[in-house]
């Protein structure tokens, strides 16, 4: 009797320290598919039935069967088994919207109630008419069925947890589900139920988190297209050179490894890396031309012009009522042809300007002379009687930018971005896994010699994440062909000019290397680029790649 007790009491001591095991791996566990086999088999072993299913319920007010196993019969499906399972998901209610009672997984998840049937043949109440069919087809013998409902904090149902056919000690005999098994197993459902729901909690997080990104996206595309699909594609590009940097073992990539948790936390930086342009005045954003704000003021400079050639047409008719009154028609021809040396030199003039207004990689001397000298022609306003400026001091100044489209006011403004980036993002009350989100996108503009902004850091003051995105900016930023104010480039094209960017201390030597080494611009340019942009590159003609750098 003594043995027996003794027995008895070691046995759900090892039943309560398995439960505590299992709770603990379910805890740790972030796969779902992994988690709902982990349930199930370890339910299965613990009250040592031959096999069981795993329900998750559905927003369709359904039981989805999400795996399904039978040690006899040798079947393992759904999980992370790759066999799906062809069964349809069990209604909780039929079409008339009556409760579905008679299935017992329906009626365990509609009353929140445990359902121990000892043999599945005697029961009462239940339509087991499945059941039968499927023992008929394969020769088992479904008898005993342990039906528990998983419920979270709310007591909403999450899944339902059925066993099937409990085993005696011996393995041998099929046998009930006792009062003691199923209360383990409810612990265990409970345990699960759990683990579950703080699945779908981080899942529902992520997704609430990635939508409102995506909003912020939304928000940049309705003023910025282009500065939306930016956003997009940057964080496409890190993931790709990241990889790369964690399958390298040469250099500093020697020791850089990054887990899931990195990666998604590396993701979500590149996603919001831009953010704080959705605050970014649109005439500045979007400013195609050197003239552009609200509209192209070339064409204000086109109006003056036609003022000129009015003007130069009435004095023309002037002149030769003049000479015609004078008795000199003589000297009308040479009036016509000075009248057409000034119109075909003012519309000479006129082109260069519309030619400037276009932005270009340079601007040189000579022509920033022509344009100031074109300024300054003035032409007569007849309101004010006075002379105007045929370009103003301001059109001037656009007319004359040496590289893109911006001043250096207009420059300034861009740059911000950056500035409001990071204190939106650093508002945040981040989880930990996440805390290196504004380093990590607030970094993409600073430079090795701490030459950058907004912080001035240095290549050693930045970490490996934050320089692998400032080179995926670069190159999308260079190969877009999406931008109002120039063409996407080719990979030869852009890799040159990174390549100079290396040498001046611009990005990191050893992960342009990597990325010219690996061909991750080939990986995206496959994804991303036009095929006219995809050309043969040629390594050697690269600048700087391969060179031992000596930035800081």
């Amino acid at each position: 009797m003594i043995k027996a007790m003794a027995a008895q009491t070691k046995q759900i001591f090892n039943q309560i320290a398995k439960l505590n095991e299992i709770g603990k791996a379910l805890s740790a566990q972030k796969d779902v598919k992994v988690l709902t086999e982990l349930i199930l088999i370890n339910a299965k072993e613990l009250l040592n039935a031959e096999g069981g299913t795993l329900y998750l319920a559905t927003e369709e007010q359904s039981l989805k069967f999400e795996i399904l196993i039978n040690d006899r019969l040798g079947i393992a499906m759904g999980g992370t088994t790759g066999v799906p399972i062809p069964f349809e998901p069990l209604r909780l209610y039929n079409s008339f919207g009556q409760p579905n009672n008679n299935m017992v997984a329906a009626y365990a998840a509609l009353h929140c109630q445990t359902i121990n049937i000892a043999d599945a043949y005697e029961a009462d109440g239940f339509d087991f008419s499945g059941t039968r069919a499927f023992d008929q087809k394969t020769g088992y013998r479904s008898r005993s069925f342990l039906t528990i409902p998983m419920l979270d904090y709310d007591e909403q149902l999450i899944g339902v947890l059925q066993l099937i056919n409990a085993k005696n000690a011996d393995g041998g005999e099929i046998i009930a589900f006792t009062e003691s098994a199923q209360s383990l197993a409810e612990s265990l459902a409970s345990q699960a139920a759990i683990a579950l729901t703080n699945y779908r909690l981080i899942a529902e997080f992520k997704h609430l988190f990635e939508s409102f990104i995506e909003l912020i996206a939304k928000a940049i595309d309705d003023k910025s297209p282009h500065t939306g699909n930016h956003c997009r594609r940057v964080p496409e590009l890190t993931m790709m050179l990241a990889e790369a940097a964690c399958n390298s073992t040469e250099g500093i990539f020697a020791d850089f490894n990054l887990t899931a948790d990195d990666r998604y936390e590396l993701k979500i930086a590149g996603m919001l890396h831009d953010c704080g342009k959705v605050t970014t005045p649109v005439h500045v954003i979007e400013k195609s031309t050197k003239l552009e704000t609200i509209y192209d003021r070339i064409d204000l400079i086109d109006h003056r012009f036609e003022i000129l050639y009015r003007d130069a047409e009435i004095e023309l008719l002037k002149a030769k009522l003049q000479a015609l009154e004078a008795g000199q028609p003589s000297q009308i021809a040479e009036l016509e042809a000075s009248y057409q040396t000034k119109l075909q030199a003012w519309e000479s003039d006129r082109q260069f300007l519309h030619h400037c207004n276009i932005g270009s990689e340079f601007m040189a001397d000579q022509q920033q002379q022509r344009v100031a000298k074109i300024a300054a022609h003035t032409w007569q306003s007849y309101l004010t009687g006075t002379s105007q400026p045929l370009i103003t001091s301001n059109e001037l100044e656009n007319l004359q930018i040496t590289k893109g489209t911006l001043t250096a006011a207009e420059r300034q403004i861009i740059n911000h971005h950056i500035v409001v980036t990071l204190e939106m993002l650093e508002a945040l009350p981040y989880p930990a896994k996440l805390r290196r989100v504004p380093e990590f996108a607030g970094g993409h503009h600073e430079r090795m010699d701490g030459k950058g902004y907004p912080k001035g850091l240095t290549r050693s003051e930045m970490s490996i994440q934050a320089r692998i995105m400032g080179i995926a900016d670069i190159f999308e930023a260079l190969t877009a062909k999406d931008r109002p104010y120039k063409k996407g480039k080719t990979i030869t094209e852009c890799l040159q000019i990174m390549g100079r960017m290396k040498l001046d201390h611009h990005i990191d030597p050893d992960i342009f290397d990597l990325f010219v080494r690996e061909r991750i611009y080939l990986q995206y340019a496959e994804r991303f680029l036009d095929p006219e942009q995809i050309d043969q590159v040629d390594h050697s003609q690269i600048p700087g790649y391969g060179e031992r750098s000596l930035s800081p």
